[in-house]
This record gives structure tokens, sequence and C-alpha cells, in this order.
């Protein structure tokens, strides 16, 4: 058991579970953030412009069921929220798409600039020559 306590250990304490957790709580207020875009800001007025409609409220109420001889409320299929939800979907999965492709142009700008041929060395001053023709000179006697 203790062998089993300290791979936990181990594993909670990597920089992968850590980053994997921080990500998991920021990804959860942004779903949060793209939720009320959604609801407060993006469907209103499109409502509006289809006839002042609440997309929420927006469902299909399935015929009344009575059990026993008492009548249950009707059952009904939400799409309007269902509608709204697949605006929240495609709102996140522009904005990852959006995060993705600019850490990917980063990750080639860095590559890039890593990969790069090293300048040519400059040219050696006329000192620089001189030294090394009595070099050479002196190297021949």
């Amino acid at each position: 058991m203790s062998n089993f306590i300290k791979e936990f250990k181990e594993f909670a304490v990597k920089g992968n579970a850590i980053d994997m957790a921080v990500g998991v709580i920021i990804g959860g207020a942004f779903g949060e953030i793209v939720n009320s875009i959604v609801n407060d800001i993006i469907m209103p007025p499109i409502g509006w412009l289809i006839g002042g409609v609440n997309f929420s409220d927006l469902k299909v109420e399935l015929p009344k069921v009575v059990l026993n001889g008492v009548e249950l409320a009707p059952a009904t299929i939400n799409y309007g929220s269902f509608i709204q939800t697949i605006i929240n979907f495609i709102i996140i999965a522009l904005c990852v798409f959006m995060m993705i492709k600019g850490l990917a142009a980063l990750k080639k700008t860095k590559k890039e600039e890593e990969d790069a041929a090293p300048a040519a060395p400059a040219e050696p001053s006329a000192e620089e020559k001189l030294l090394t023709e009595i070099r050479d000179l002196l190297a021949k006697k």
C-alpha cells in the first residue's frame, strides 16, 4: 500500500499532472465565459431578430400522460437549449483552434530562429591579416 501511495505522490507532483489540472480548471472557467457570451449576448439579438423568441424556451411538448387518474406534467424536448449548446461548442472549438494555431506559429518561429544558419564570420581586419602573415612567416623559419 505504501508503494501505491509513493507512486501516486510522484504522479501527482509531476509537471504533466499539475499542468493538466490547471488546464481543466481554466477550461471550466472558460466554458462559463462562453456560456455567458452565448446566453447573454449572442442569443438575445438572434431571438429578437426572429420575433422576440427566447431560445431557452423553445421546446416541443409531448402529449400529457394520465397515470391512475392523475395527470402528469408533460415531458418536453428542449431543442432551444440544444441549439444554445451547439453554439457554445462552436465558439469553444473556434477559440481552441485559434489558440492551437497561435501556439504552432510561435513554435514554428522559434524553431526557424534555432535552425537559421549562423551568420558568416566577419572579414578579418587589416591588422588580423597582417598578424596572420607574420605568424605564417615565423612558422616557416
